[in-house]
């Protein structure tokens, strides 16, 4: 019975994936999406080039305009790109750094702006400043840092704006020559060739301007251009198969299916456990199972197309710490039964991908080619993946800790379920600390190797180590009898803000160090601090409601028990 329940529930998932509802099942590929481009150091088709353009833009891929039209990239892109309409006071640009906000003077309540607005604000003077500091080799404000990331999008828009550079036309002979715009074919090619590429662009370009927003009417000359530069340079040339598994992976989109299918089985999981008679456990382990390997064939996508581990930078590092989350967790349950591990980390697993999903702007999903100390694939394949599921170990240890402290709200005086919750915790922290031992060992051997030492006391492995020692006091204390079941799963809550602090902080508030690759901009101090916050809050109520409960427990006299001598 157990079987087909879990059977079931994997079917679900399966289910889901192949029903044409919402977002659910992929769109239909064309040879305007596969066309070929050679941009931002790799060649990648042209839906991927919209995607991204649009992502960092405006922060979502869809828009919808003043006239109430709502576009999706691959349209927004070709209005862009074929200059159809005035974009210039359309608040389409993304500003999401409220202190930057108001010192260029725009509405802090506000999140997009238009071109002509941004280009009229105080912006200039802050960019001058913080581009004399960068002379002058000073470091940089977070409202300067943010102001560079703002006049990248600008600079952005205008390049895409009417673009006739967008590098279509593949080298003759070199695999890594640079391409040309179809404008500048014949710096690459005879006058009678580019002259045919051109006209077969002309026509392209006149047949979007008669179908505006429709581009599935630009299929066939579409595919007549993208034939041609494929027959220029056919051993350079992108094949069809590479083009059309990254058009697939961008229309799939496998991690925002994983998150609903793991939110799913956390519904069903959390029914079961309320409801007695509604046993659908096994289920929810079946649904479960299908977020896992729904995210695991997208890592395999991701993989193929980038050609290297995916865990280079803050998007996928978030998405790989879901990810190991919820293996993980179904490891554990598998092992031992529990009913508790998918209930801590289904919710974990969906906010990581969830915010990997919705921020593209902040976790940019872009694959770009590495920097020279990333590039050696051995060490990467081992050194990050180790230290992230490190962080997906406490994380889930986290979790784990919540349910325990909710348990010891609802009963201060202690369950079996919350000692059965603790002991389960501790597993899970052990984990953690061999994986991150283990990582940082293996990441001062990389560093002995990339810059000539094992150790350098970098933000980075500074606070690797700090939150490696924020685990193993808790962990010692408990074996030497300093520490109880509760005071464990305190620890296990208040010890992940160490991780948060290495794997988030570093890099978007500290933003210095050897780990530069890692550094972004756009974080929300605010948002995270809130959530830390009323986090500890919670923590600290739950001691003081553990400790009133043991002291009055404590002050209760226990009767004396008179004895009758024989």
């Amino acid at each position: 019975m157990n079987q087909l329940k879990f059977l079931w529930g994997l079917c679900l998932a399966c289910a889901l994936m192949v029903t044409p509802i919402s977002q659910w099942q992929p769109t239909t590929q064309t040879a305007v999406d596969t066309m070929a481009v050679q941009l931002d150091g790799r060649k990648k088709p042209l839906d991927t080039v919209a995607r991204e353009t649009v992502e960092t833009l405006h922060g979502s891929e869809r828009y919808q305009l003043l006239s109430g039209e709502v576009l999706d990239a691959p349209q927004i892109y070709w209005s862009l790109w074929q200059n159809s309409r005035d974009w210039n006071d359309e608040p389409f640009i993304l500003v999401n750094y409220r202190p930057l906000k108001a010192e260029i003077g725009l509405p802090v309540e506000q999140k997009h702006f238009s071109f002509s607005t941004l280009v009229n604000s105080d912006l200039a003077r802050i960019l001058q400043q913080a581009h004399t500091k960068q002379l002058q080799e000073q470091p940089l404000t977070r409202d300067e840092r943010e102001a560079f990331t703002l006049e990248d999008r600008l600079n952005l828009m205008l390049d895409t704006v009417g673009n006739q550079t967008l590098p279509l036309v593949p080298h003759p002979r070199d695999i890594k020559g640079t391409w040309v715009g179809v404008a500048e074919a014949q710096q690459l090619y005879s006058s009678e060739i580019a002259t045919h590429i051109q006209a077969q662009f002309e026509q392209l370009n006149q047949q979007y301007q008669g179908n505006g927003d429709d581009l599935s009417a630009l299929e066939e000359p579409a595919t007549s251009l993208q034939r041609s530069l494929a027959d220029l340079s056919s051993g350079i040339y992108p094949d069809q198969a590479t083009l059309h598994r990254e058009v697939f992976f961008n229309h799939f989109h496998p991690f925002g299916k994983a998150w609903k299918l793991y939110g799913i089985a956390f519904l069903i999981l959390l029914i079961s456990q309320l409801i007695p008679n509604f046993d659908f456990y096994w289920s929810g382990m079946g649904t479960f199972l299908g977020g896992i390997l729904v995210q695991a064939f997208g890592f395999g996508l991701r993989m193929q197309i980038a050609g290297r581990p995916p865990v280079t930078n803050m998007y996928e590092s978030v998405v790989w710490v879901g990810f190991g989350i919820a293996a993980l967790a179904f490891c554990f349950e598998l092992q031992t039964r529990a009913r508790s591990y998918l209930l801590a980390a289904a919710p974990l697993a969906v906010v990581c991908l969830l915010l990997a999903d919705s921020l593209p702007a902040v976790l940019d999903p872009s694959i770009a080619p590495l920097v020279p100390v990333l590039r050696d694939n051995f060490w990467l394949s081992i050194h990050v993946p180790t230290i992230t599921l490190s962080y997906a170990s406490f994380a889930l240890a986290m979790g784990l800790g919540h349910l325990t402290l909710i348990q010891y709200w609802r009963r201060p005086e202690g369950t079996t379920m919350a000692i059965s919750l603790s002991r389960l915790n501790t597993r899970v922290i052990q984990v953690g600390i061999l994986l991150l031992t283990t990582g940082i060992i293996l990441g001062g051997i990389w560093a002995h190797f990339s810059w000539g030492r094992f150790w350098g006391w970098d933000p980075k492995e500074t606070w690797a180590l700090i939150a490696l020692l924020c685990y193993l006091a808790p962990v010692h204390g408990r074996l030497a009898g300093w520490l109880g079941y509760f005071g464990m799963s305190v620890a296990s809550v208040l010890a992940f803000n160490a991780v948060l602090m290495a794997w988030y902080g570093v890099n978007f508030v500290l933003g210095t160090g050897l780990h530069s690759y890692g550094f972004g901009t756009g974080g929300s101090e605010l948002l995270i601090a809130s959530i830390v916050g009323l986090d500890t809050l919670f923590v600290l109520a739950t001691i003081l409601r553990y400790r009133s409960q043991h002291h009055t427990d404590a002050s209760i006299p226990v009767p004396e028990v008179q004895t009758v001598d024989a």
